[in-house]
């Protein structure tokens, strides 16, 4: 069952975690829509704080129990009567429940994305990419370990390591994606190939496709549990892509993108059999 619940906050993320906090859920068991966004006002005036829909499921509610029978008056004895049990006998004209159709297996975790072998490259564009970081990490006062590396694709695969990398990653590695964007717009000006670049930081994109996967099939089970859709928070590119992977061939699954960026959502469609069944164990 769908259920909404409202809630106002100082800020934006202040009002998320209220809601987190009153529902018991963890971030990614919501979706979250801004209504109002806070407005700070001059010297605290016209301010008004952020307000904020969030959408989460919540299970069926359970029919009543049956009352129990009335007790007997006091002094009297209480009598239950059981009925024998009737001996089942077998139908000849039908085999068991299990012959007419065989139990489907249930669907096997994915593996996460597997990195692309590497190796050392020390050529003209990667020279140029280790300059402008470092020259970009002076500007931000910081200092940390730049390794350029080729993938099999033909793509610079750049590791940084060092203290305070916090600040480089950012929430949920926008400052990274940034920084990469960056450091792409910087390279590739005058050159007449594009030069690709994916940068790293402590082994932070191995960390969020580990969660990105696990979110993808904890959601998957989740529609097929209920039969129905269900849309993802919006994600940037490479984040789709890692859903849309990890959820490949996944039985009674479907997964495609709607929006526009920065607010594009990945959708994991529920989608039955012909003839209506699900997938799991026979009753």
């Amino acid at each position: 069952m769908t259920k909404y619940l409202e809630v106002s906050g100082k800020t934006e993320q202040a009002a998320i975690d209220a809601a987190l906090a009153q529902l018991g859920l963890d971030r990614d068991d919501v979706s979250v829509e801004i209504l109002d966004r806070a407005k700070t006002g001059f010297l605290g005036i016209g301010s008004s704080p952020a307000r904020i829909r969030v959408t989460y499921e919540a299970p069926d509610e359970t029919p009543e129990p049956a009352p129990s029978p009335a007790e007997p008056p006091a002094g009297e004895e209480k009598t239950v009567y059981q009925a024998p049990k009737a001996e089942r006998t077998p139908r000849a004209d039908k085999p068991p429940k299990a012959a007419d159709k065989p139990p489907k297996a249930k669907p096997q975790p994915k593996p996460v994305l597997e990195p692309e072998p590497t190796q050392p490259v020390d050529d003209d564009a990667s020279q140029a990419i280790v300059a402008f970081l470092t020259g970009l990490f002076q500007h931000m006062e910081m200092t940390c370990q730049i390794t350029v590396e080729l993938s099999q694709r033909g793509a610079y695969e750049v590791r940084l390591e060092g203290e305070e990398l916090g600040r480089i990653i950012g929430r949920r590695g926008d400052t990274l994606d940034a920084i990469q964007q960056l450091t792409g717009y910087a390279i590739n000006r005058g050159r007449k190939e594009r030069v690709r670049v994916h940068l790293d930081a402590e082994g932070y994109r191995a960390r969020r496709e580990e969660s990105l996967a696990n979110l993808a099939r904890r959601t998957a089970e989740k529609a097929i549990r209920l039969q129905r859709s269900i849309t993802l928070e919006p994600m940037n590119a490479y984040e789709r892509h890692v859903v849309h992977t990890a959820l490949q061939g996944y039985p009674h699954i479907s997964t495609h993108s709607v929006g526009t960026d920065p607010n594009r959502r990945t959708v994991v469609c529920y989608e039955a059999d012909e003839d209506g069944s699900d997938w799991g164990e026979e009753e």
